[in-house]
C-alpha cells in the first residue's frame, strides 16, 4: 500500500512541475532602434529590446491590452 501512495505522490509532483514549466509568459518589449513596442512569448535576451514597465503577462490578450495603456508604447 505504501508503494502505491509513493508512486501516486511522485506522479502528482511530476505533473505539477510539468504544468508550471508549460505556463506561458508574454512580454511587452520596446525596440530601442525603432521605438516600437511588441508582444513576445519569450524573455528578451538581446540588447536592442527591453521589457517595458511591468511588461510580464500570463496571456497574450493581457499583454496586448497592457501595451495599449503603457505610456512609452503609445507615444
Amino acid at each position: 500500500m505504501k508503494k502505491f501512495l509513493m508512486i501516486g505522490a511522485v506522479a502528482f509532483a511530476a505533473a505539477s512541475v510539468a504544468e508550471t514549466a508549460m505556463a506561458a509568459e508574454y512580454y511587452v518589449v520596446r525596440d530601442s532602434t525603432t521605438k516600437k513596442c511588441t508582444v513576445v512569448d519569450s524573455k528578451p535576451t538581446g540588447t536592442t529590446t527591453t521589457i517595458v514597465d511591468n511588461g510580464v503577462y500570463k496571456t497574450k490578450t493581457e499583454a496586448e491590452t497592457g501595451m495599449k495603456t503603457t505610456k512609452v508604447c503609445t507615444e
